[in-house]
């Protein structure tokens, strides 16, 4: 079954602004507690007067769009009016450093960053090597103080939607995986369709769900789980700012959520707060969750909170959904599901073969490139031959399916370190360590951290006399906060396989207390 069909995500809002007009779309809470709201019919006109501005600032169809801004209004603003301008949209991660960011417009052939008062001089560093053929634009704050020009300064007449079919490009998300650089996903308004039928469907959404996130709009969860299922049933999403365990269920209360979407941290978080009298009063009756925690947290937080854990498995590259706990009856915990509306999910081993029931395997997905799938790696043949193989997207994951269809995660074969909620690829950290003078070799893993999924602990072997501090500054200055070690340990060599591979299977045993030293 095609949900989909011939349909753009600007077809989806003409349709939603006409059947709902003064519904609220959408609603936004700054990191000061100010709310802005936008109804159907004004968040369309909102987008097709900031499409106006876009094009009169120079922006073209097809051309690449870089929105390097926190959660906001202003972010959901630009996102869909980048879209009717038949642009595509390139959220960028705002912890990035200036040359993170910079490989960011340099993959995508970036044209254009869109940013804030908050993330300007980061904007206007990255912005530097490229030699003004870059336009910077200001969507938030303000701007002269950057030598860049305010989006509000441009002429706002309304726009028609430009001509874009269903699988034209509409975003490219970075992700890391194994390679040392992020790569650049490439979804079209298609999957961006798909991903909120599949779960405003999985979640049982209508037209009177308001639904909540904390989570990073740069990211696929926050979108797939929030606004596009939202903007699927003609319902209300609330984007807040900044996450604060301490004033979220009050945020939640305030804002009448009756879906909520969350990571492992957070519930851990919320956990740790003093409890109160009402904590199980308000209107939530979906939280969708990733990242597991423990049968015993899982259990606290359901009975403290009166909120049942909906556990669910995506990744960017299948935008996003792959399976989802069913809303009643045994979940199976801790499973990560049952394979959602229309999704073949198998597990197979190093040949293609199923395995059977019971056994771990690859998590592989079938789907149709561009429409249910990630039409492919942004200029990069390879990785995406690697991943879209006879009709299948190899995950890189490890599951196994129970008796009763149940999937379960199992491991991961990518090297990606999970930290808060944020996938950090181990190779990109080995490389910045790497090009210190001073290291000869470095290697990097996950470690249990019992509040962020994983610590990242950087293991190297260096050149002579070296100071942990001046390593790990040298990080900062090149790698996102949260992509920085959180330990380093110095040793003299680095353990190996027979084929001369570093053995991480050792270094992580070793972590945990339960080895030799590494290179003994």
């Amino acid at each position: 079954m095609d949900l989909m069909g011939t349909r753009t995500v600007n077809d989806v809002l003409i349709d939603r602004a006409g059947l709902y007009p003064q519904a609220p779309f959408l609603v936004a809470e700054d990191r000061d507690g100010r709310v802005v709201e936008f109804s159907y019919a004004d968040f369309l006109e909102r987008v097709r007067c900031t499409a106006g501005g876009l094009s009169q600032a120079g922006v073209r169809a097809g051309d690449s769009v870089v929105l390097h801004l926190e959660n906001s209004a202003e972010f959901v603003l630009t996102w869909f009016a980048v879209l009717w301008a038949g642009a595509v949209a390139v959220p960028s991660n705002t912890a990035n450093t200036a040359s993170e960011l910079d490989h960011v417009i340099e993959l995508s052939e970036a044209r254009t960053v869109i940013t804030s008062e908050r993330h300007g001089d980061v904007v206007v560093r990255a912005a530097a090597p490229h030699h003004g053929r870059l336009r910077v634009l200001v969507a938030r704050g303000r701007s002269a103080h950057l030598g860049a020009a305010h989006l509000d300064e441009f002429d706002a007449t309304p726009v028609a939607p430009a001509a874009v079919g269903s699988e034209d490009l509409a975003e490219l998300i970075f992700t890391s995986g194994t390679t040392s650089k992020p790569k650049a996903v490439m979804l079209t308004h298609a999957n961006c369709l798909h991903a909120g039928e599949e779960m405003s469907k999985g979640l049982a959404l209508d037209a009177s769900d308001r639904l909540l996130t904390t989570l990073p709009l740069f990211h696929v969860n926050a979108q797939a789980a929030t606004v596009l299922p939202a903007l699927t049933v003609g319902g209300t999403c609330v984007v807040l700012e900044e996450y604060s365990a301490s004033r979220f269920l009050s945020q939640v209360r305030g804002h009448r959520a009756t879906s909520v979407s969350l990571v492992a941290m957070q519930v851990r978080t919320l956990l740790a707060q003093p409890p109160r009298l009402d904590d199980a009063v308000h209107p939530v009756r979906r939280c969708f969750f990733v990242l597991p925690v423990t049968a015993e947290e899982r259990a606290a937080f359901e009975r403290r909170f009166g909120i049942r854990l909906t556990y669910g498995y995506g990744l960017s590259e299948a935008m996003m959904l792959l399976s989802l706990a069913p809303l009643a009856g045994d979940p199976h915990w801790p499973s990560i599901g049952l394979p959602t509306i229309n999704r073949d999910v198998r597990l197979v081993d190093e040949t293609g073969s199923e395995v059977p029931v019971g056994s771990p395997g690859e998590i592989v997905v079938a789907g149709t490139p561009g429409r249910t799938l990630m039409k492919g790696y942004f200029r990069n043949e390879g990785a995406t031959a690697e991943a879209l193989r006879d009709g299948w997207l190899h995950t890189g994951d490890v599951g196994r399916f129970d008796e009763d269809g149940f999937l379960f995660f199992v491991d991961r074969r990518k090297d990606v370190i999970k930290r808060s909620g944020e996938n950090i690829s181990a190779a990109e950290v080995e490389t910045t360590l790497a090009a210190h003078p001073g290291v000869v070799e470095a290697a990097v893993i996950g470690v249990p951290d019992p509040i962020r999924d994983e610590a990242v602990w950087a293991y190297v072997v260096p050149d002579g006399p070296l100071e942990e501090a001046e390593l790990l500054e040298y990080c900062r200055e090149r790698l996102s906060a949260f992509k920085v070690p959180s330990e380093v340990v110095f040793v003299t060599s680095l353990p190996k396989t027979s084929i001369g591979k570093i053995n991480k299977s050792l270094l992580r045993a070793e972590a945990a207390g339960g080895a030799t030293e590494p290179g003994e």
